[in-house]
């Protein structure tokens, strides 16, 4: 019995340990799953921050791959517009008409001409285009449009100026083509009326303002002093034929105070005229002088040249010129608005005949409309005769000249 109730009592025990470890058992396995769970939240937060983070990335990798191409864009269209800078900054266009609105009254010989009457002249109207390709090298094209109702019966267009020029330095300066001479533009850029009329030298036919050739100048002692001598056709610019010998012009200027020049100034050729089919018979000569001071509001000046033999270079006979040009002008007040007058006088012909003289002069006030504009109401006045009155020409015209430049 004894034995009985000791195994049932262990058994008991036993029992109840088994129940107790299966209750421990079950208790950690409880633990484990909520662990477990707790680790799968942790790893889904993880997951969805790792994606949100993905996403960003995503997102940060396209507004880069967007701005890396706007940048792209905007490089290339900066460079268009430099590249399109550059060409705009490297050719410089420039433009210059002179014009007139007068009445002429011409008679020759006491009869009225046909060049007699009211008309519009456009004398000169210059286009030109100057282009740069470094700081020495550059090239120009200007072409000369004319159109003078009493002369012409349609527009001339000529190419003026055609050169490629090196500026090596201040005191050389070169171009090879067709270039302004050293006289003519010089004398024009101290006279400053040039709208108006041709200086003396270009206005009688004893020289040409540009031509076909080798030119150099440029500025010596501090700009105290320069110099342009030029090899060319001789025939002017609006003729290019050649001939059997090239002529030189030369031009020596000084600065002894500001604004003032005095120039000495030469020419030697055969004028083009001197072919393989026909012979010079002379070399046409003329020298010339300048002294011209033009500052604040006052301008004045005057030009001499002597020729010899311009007109006889296929002819036997020998002949000569000469010739003077006295302006002065005066500016009042602030408005720009300037009186000025003009007197020249020339013998045309000293050895064939020494009576022939041509008397000019011009007197009028100018009007500066705007910058790049100005009129001028201007009287003028030619007359060539000689003795023997077998010329007789006298011109009066009255009316409005203009300049436009840009």
């Amino acid at each position: 019995m004894r034995h009985n109730l000791l195994a049932a009592a262990m058994s008991a025990g036993l029992g109840l340990a088994g129940l107790a470890c299966t209750g421990n058992a079950l208790a950690a396995d409880a633990a484990t799953d909520a662990q477990i769970q707790e680790l799968r939240a942790q790893i889904a937060s993880m997951q969805e921050r790792l994606d949100q983070l993905q996403q960003r990335t995503d997102a940060q990798s396209d507004i880069n791959i967007a701005s890396a191409q706007s940048a792209e864009a905007a490089k290339a269209t900066q460079d268009k517009v430099d590249a399109l800078a550059k060409t705009v900054n490297s050719n410089q266009f420039s433009g210059k008409m002179f014009f007139d609105l007068t009445n002429i009254d011409q008679t020759s010989r006491g009869t009225t001409t046909d060049a007699s009457g009211n008309g519009f002249d456009v004398k000169r109207f210059y286009l030109g285009v100057n282009h740069t390709f470094d700081d020495t090298w550059s090239a120009n094209l200007t072409t000369d449009f004319q159109y003078v109702s009493s002369l012409d019966s349609a527009a001339d267009v000529y190419v003026k100026k055609a050169y490629l020029q090196g500026k090596f330095s201040d005191a050389f300066v070169g171009r090879i083509g067709s270039a302004d001479m050293p006289w003519i533009p010089y004398v024009e850029n101290s006279y400053g009326f040039r709208y108006v009329e041709n200086t003396l030298v270009d206005r009688l036919k004893f020289g040409a303002s540009a031509d076909w050739g080798l030119h150099a100048g440029g500025d010596l002692a501090g700009k105290r002093a320069n110099y342009a001598v030029s090899l060319v056709n001789g025939g002017g610019y609006k003729n290019t034929s050649r001939s059997s010998k090239m002529d030189v012009e030369a031009r020596l200027g000084f600065v002894p105070v500001d604004g003032m020049v005095v120039a000495i100034g030469g020419y030697s050729g055969t004028l083009a005229k001197d072919t393989q089919s026909v012979d010079a018979q002379h070399t046409a000569q003329r020298g010339d002088v300048l002294v011209a001071y033009a500052k604040d509001r006052v301008r004045v000046g005057g030009e001499y040249f002597r020729a010899s033999n311009w007109t006889t270079v296929l002819s036997p006979l020998l002949d000569s010129a000469d010739g003077y040009s006295l302006w002065g002008s005066y500016a009042f007040g602030s408005s720009g608005i300037s009186a000025f007058a003009r007197y020249d006088r020339a013998n045309l012909s000293s050895d064939l005949d020494p009576s022939l003289t041509d008397r000019y002069y011009n007197f009028g006030v100018e009007f500066p409309v705007r910058k790049g504009v100005k009129l001028a109401a201007v009287y003028k006045q030619d007359k060539r005769q000689n003795e023997s009155n077998t010329v007789d020409l006298d011109t009066k015209e009255i009316g409005v000249w203009g300049e436009v430049a840009f």
